[in-house]
C-alpha cells in the first residue's frame, strides 16, 4: 500500500489535537482532548504535562484508527506546540514540577524589576518581550523565592520537549520554541551566557538546539505500539505554533500576515532575518536560521465574546450571539470597548490592564454591546498589526484562522478595519497542517516551505467595503487615543 498521509500534532494551551491529512492538505480526521488547568493560586495557571504526554499518544492513535489507515500508509508525524511553558524535570526525565503555561502571572513583580533596569538590552538582544509569560521571567521567580523544583531540577524543559524526551529519550528544542524562553539569541542561534547567569542556571540544564526539520528516529517501542505506528517512523521536531499556523494558512511572502483568534489572538507576518522592535510593542522569533515571525499576541479575543455572552445570560448559540451586532451599523453608535478583560500582551504588555466600554448611552442596546467588543478585539488586533508595518510593511492579503473566523460578520469587520483581502483555509487546522508540511520538508517527500501554498484548500476571499473603511479609519483614531489616556490609570 502506499504511504500518503501525513499527521500533525498540535499541543495547545486548550488542548492536544491529531490531524491526519493527505500531501493535498486535505483533512482526513481529526482527534481532540481537552487539557485540565489548575489553578493553585491567584495568578498562577499550571497543567499536568504527563496529562497531556498521554493525551498525544491516545490523540494520533485515535486519529488513526479514525482515518481507517494503516501504519505503513503514514509518511511522517510533526509536531506544533503552544509556547512558553516551563517544567522541571529531574535526572531520570521525571517532572517534578507541573508545567506553568503562558498564562501564568505568578512572575509580575520580577517581569517589572527586569523592565525599569535591563529590560530594554535584554529585549534588543532576544526580540521576545519582558513579560510574565516568558520561561526567562519564570526561572527568575523561582531564583528569588527558592522554588524547590528549581533548586532541585536537573533540566529545565517546555511541555513540547519534556514529550520528546518521553519518546525519544532525547533533550531537543527547535529554533522559535528556544526563542520565545527570552534565553536564545536569534543573532548566534544560541543560549544567550548572560541570560543564563542571570536565570540561574547552566547550559547543560537546557536541550540542544536544532532546525525545525530535526528529524528524530528510534521512538520507544512501546510509545509507537500505543500510537499504533512503526519504531522507525520519521518524526520531525517542528516548530511553535505561531509560525506553524502562518506556515499552515500560507501567511509565509511578504505582505501576507495572518491573524489567529480563538480564545486569545495574535497577528503575525513572516520576514528574512531578525527585525527588532525598538519600542517593544511586538516580538521576533526564529523559525529558521535565516527566517523569523514578527508580530503580537492579545490575550482577548473570543474570551470577550464569552465574558458578554455569559454576562448578559444570552440563551441562544454563539453564533445567534454574534449575529445580534448585524443589527447595529458600524461603531455601535458610539460605543468603544477596550478590550482588556485578561490583562494585556501586545500591545500593552501590561498584566494590570483592565477592559473599558467608553461611550455607553441609555439608547445602547445588548447589540450594540455585542457589536463594540467585536470591534475592539479587531481595533486592538489592528493596533499591533500598525506596529509591524515599521518593519514589514501593510500588509496587502490576511490569513485568518481560529474560532472567529467561522463568524462571516466577524470576517467583514476584518476586512473593513485592515482595508485587506481576508482569506479564510477550509481547515481550521493550520498549526497541526503547517506541522504536517514541515514533516513532509524534513523527510524530502516536498522541496521547500514555500510549496504549501499550492496545498492550502482555501475559500473566497472577503473584499473591505470601502464605505465602512472610511468610517473605521474615524472611528479608531478616537479608540488609539481612548487607549492612550487609560493606560495612564492602569
Amino acid at each position: 500500500m502506499s504511504k500518503e498521509f501525513v499527521i500533525g500534532i498540535d499541543i495547545g494551551t486548550t488542548s492536544v489535537k491529531a490531524c491526519v491529512f493527505n500531501i493535498n492538505g486535505d483533512l482526513i480526521s481529526e482527534v481532540e482532548k481537552m487539557n485540565t488547568f489548575h489553578y493553585p493560586q491567584q495568578g498562577w495557571v499550571e497543567q499536568d504535562p504527563v496529562e497531556i504526554e498521554r493525551s498525544a499518544v491516545l490523540a494520533v492513535r485515535e486519529a488513526i484508527n479514525k482515518a481507517a489507515i494503516g501504519k505503513d500508509e503514514i509518511l511522517s508525524i510533526g509536531f506544533s506546540a503552544a509556547m512558553h511553558s516551563l517544567i522541571c524535570v529531574n535526572k531520570q526525565g521525571k517532572p517534578i514540577s507541573p508545567a506553568l503555561i503562558w498564562a501564568d502571572g505568578r512572575s509580575y513583580a520580577q517581569a517589572e524589576t527586569v523592565l525599569e533596569t535591563i529590560g530594554q538590552s535584554i529585549y534588543l538582544k532576544t526580540g521576545t518581550p519582558i513579560h510574565p509569560m516568558t520561561p526567562l521571567v519564570k526561572l527568575l521567580w523561582m531564583k528569588e523565592t527558592n522554588y524547590d523544583p528549581y533548586l532541585q531540577a536537573a533540566y529545565f524543559l517546555s511541555i513540547k520537549e519534556y514529550i520528546l524526551l518521553c519518546w525519544y529519550n532525547q533533550r531537543v528544542i527547535d529554533y522559535s520554541m528556544a526563542s520565545a524562553t527570552g534565553l536564545f539569541n536569534p543573532s548566534t542561534l544560541e543560549w544567550e551566557p548572560e541570560l543564563l547567569v542571570l536565570a540561574g542556571i547552566e547550559k547543560e540544564q537546557l536541550s540542544e538546539i536544532v532546525p525545525p526539520t530535526k528529524l528524530m528516529t528510534g521512538i520507544k517501542k512501546d510509545i509507537a505500539e500505543e500510537m499504533g505506528i512503526e519504531p522507525d517512523m520519521p518524526f520531525v521536531v517542528g516548530a511553535a505554533d505561531g509560525q506553524l499556523a502562518n506556515l499552515g494558512i500560507g501567511a509565509i511572502l511578504p505582505g501576507e500576515a495572518a491573524v489567529s483568534v480563538g480564545t486569545s489572538g495574535a497577528i503575525r507576518q513572516m520576514i528574512k532575518g531578525i527585525q527588532i522592535d525598538e519600542l517593544q510593542q511586538t516580538f521576533c522569533y526564529s523559525f529558521t536560521a535565516d527566517t523569523s515571525i514578527i508580530g503580537g499576541p492579545t490575550n482577548n479575543g473570543g474570551i470577550a465574546l464569552q465574558w458578554l455572552k455569559e454576562l448578559v445570560n444570552h440563551q441562544g448559540s454563539f453564533e445567534e450571539f454574534l449575529a445580534e451586532a448585524e443589527k447595529v451599523d458600524p461603531g455601535a453608535e458610539g460605543l468603544y470597548f477596550l478590550p482588556y478583560l485578561n490583562g494585556e500582551r501586545a500591545p500593552l504588555w501590561n498584566q494590570r490592564a483592565k477592559g473599558n466600554f467608553y461611550g455607553v448611552s441609555i439608547t445602547h442596546k445588548r447589540e450594540h454591546f455585542v457589536r463594540a467588543v467585536l470591534e475592539g478585539i479587531t481595533f486592538n488586533l489592528y493596533q499591533i498589526g500598525k506596529a509591524l508595518e515599521n518593519m514589514a510593511g501593510s500588509p496587502r492579503k490576511i490569513y485568518v484562522n481560529g474560532g472567529l473566523a467561522r463568524s462571516p460578520l466577524w470576517l467583514q469587520i476584518m476586512a473593513d478595519i485592515f482595508e485587506a483581502e481576508i482569506y479564510v483555509s477550509s481547515s481550521h487546522h493550520s498549526a497541526a497542517w503547517g506541522a504536517a508540511w514541515t514533516a513532509l520538508v524534513g523527510i524530502g517527500t516536498v522541496q521547500s516551505f514555500e510549496d504549501i501554498k499550492k496545498n492550502i484548500p482555501m475559500g473566497k476571499a472577503i473584499l473591505p467595503n470601502k464605505e465602512n473603511s472610511e468610517i473605521y479609519k474615524v472611528i479608531y483614531e478616537k479608540y488609539e487615543k481612548l487607549v492612550k489616556t487609560i493606560v495612564k490609570h492602569f
